[in-house]
């Protein structure tokens, strides 16, 4: 394998030919730099789009009350669906399966100050485990608990922003400290970070909903109730949004079928929906980047056989001297694979490079973010070059191998 002198003679090959291995070569670099470029820009459309699903859990289940569109048991079109801790308490027990669940009120936004500092931001009640639903990080502190809920604590938990706009953005100063939210003093006992859609997202408050219901409506009524769903299978997702719309549709007298009533958001299926079509974009790439390949291929290939062709008596020599067919077939393997390795490997280094400009100097938009080729793929582009090699030697190998001495060398 790392005899000196064949891999010479295959330099001393290649070098002959300049222009015709340039030529080859290049076919085999243009194949690796496209698939490249390509997947690079699918996986930067996927992490645009991926990053849109940010801000939730990707099994997260959202039931938002409504208004219903049909007459259903003597009740007229028109009535307003209103959730109250009860369906909340209901759907905790009743649905099978469920991860975390929480229900919410949306308060809208209200002026909130510290001393001096005043701002609106949004005020969001709700259970301890919107936390997970939402994908909440803490960065100081910790967010709602149980107690809180149970003992109507007057505790909030703030969004970077809030911080920043109240605190004037002192790394933990918002600890342990009371703001004034509309008119209510409040202390401060978490700072989180949500990767939300956008800038908003950073300038919430999440309050208990116990204390949110005593403090600012009087009333149990809450606005949302969402829940994930574990590692439930696909069916067993569809069960539970059925079962859910069955227990609502049952408690507030509406038709099941009625969607305005309640709505339900199963956000599972949107993330399943994209995921089956960046698999089929992520095909479709493969499959145009491999027919790029194999045109090289078959470049190679042909250029190998024109080389062994103008070898003949050259191989027949070698045979009558000695030489097996293994040999023989090693040889042309070997200048095969130097060619669409060392052509591939190049344009697999200009494609990421190229990738890693567009990365870092295009501006990202909400679809299209990172563009990049990961570790995994340069694997499968170096071992697919090897492959590749070898398939573009093997028929001129073969045809090498079966070259006989006495036809050789009376070849003209």
């Amino acid at each position: 394998m790392f005899e000196l002198d064949k891999w010479q003679e295959i330099y001393s090959t290649v070098r002959k030919n300049k222009l015709r291995t340039f030529l080859t070569g290049f076919a085999v670099a243009w194949g690796i730099f496209m698939l490249i470029i390509l997947l690079g820009s699918g996986k930067g459309l996927e992490n645009g789009v991926t990053d849109q699903f940010r801000g939730g859990a990707n099994n997260g289940i959202w039931i938002s009350s409504g208004m219903t569109s049909k007459e259903f048991k003597g009740l007229q079109a028109g009535r307003r669906i209103r959730f109250t801790n009860e369906d909340y308490n209901l759907l905790k027990a009743s649905v099978r399966d469920h991860e975390y669940l929480s229900s919410r009120m949306f308060l809208g936004n209200i002026i909130t100050s510290y001393k001096n500092e005043y701002g609106s931001f949004y005020l969001s009640p709700c259970h301890p485990d919107y936390g997970y639903i939402k994908e909440v990080e803490m960065i100081h502190g910790r967010f709602l608990n149980n107690l809180d809920i149970n003992e109507f604590r007057k505790v909030a938990v703030i969004g970077e922003k809030v911080k920043q706009d109240l605190f004037k953005g002192a790394d933990s100063i918002a600890m342990e400290k009371y703001i004034n939210i509309n008119g209510v003093l409040f202390k401060v006992i978490g700072v989180f970070r949500d990767f939300g859609r956008d800038d908003s997202e950073q300038r919430r408050i999440y309050i208990p909903i116990s204390t949110a219901q005593r403090v600012f409506s009087g009333q149990n009524v809450i606005s949302q109730i969402s829940m994930t769903t574990g590692d439930a299978s696909v069916e067993e997702v569809d069960m539970m949004v059925d079962q859910t719309r069955n227990l609502l549709a049952k408690r507030h007298t509406f038709d099941t079928e009625d969607q305005r009533a309640v709505s339900i958001w199963n956000k599972s299926e949107d993330f399943r929906r994209f995921q089956g079509l960046f698999m089929g974009i992520r095909l479709f790439i493969w499959i145009v980047g491999i027919g790029t390949i194999i045109a090289g291929i078959v470049g190679v290939s042909n250029i190998m056989m024109i080389s062994v062709k103008e070898r003949t008596k050259e191989i027949g020599v070698r045979k009558a001297l000695g030489a097996t067919p293994f040999s023989i077939v090693s040889l042309i393997l070997r200048e095969a694979i130097v060619i669409t390795g060392f052509s591939g490997y190049i344009g697999l280094v200009l494609g990421i490079g190229l990738l890693e400009i567009i990365s870092g100097n295009l501006p990202e938009t909400d679809f299209f973010k990172s563009p990049e080729a990961n570790f995994s793929i340069a694997v499968g582009a170096t071992i697919l070059l090897i492959v590749a090699g070898t398939l573009a030697g093997l028929f001129p190998a073969r045809k090498a191998a079966r070259i006989k001495p006495i036809e050789a060398l009376r070849d003209e």
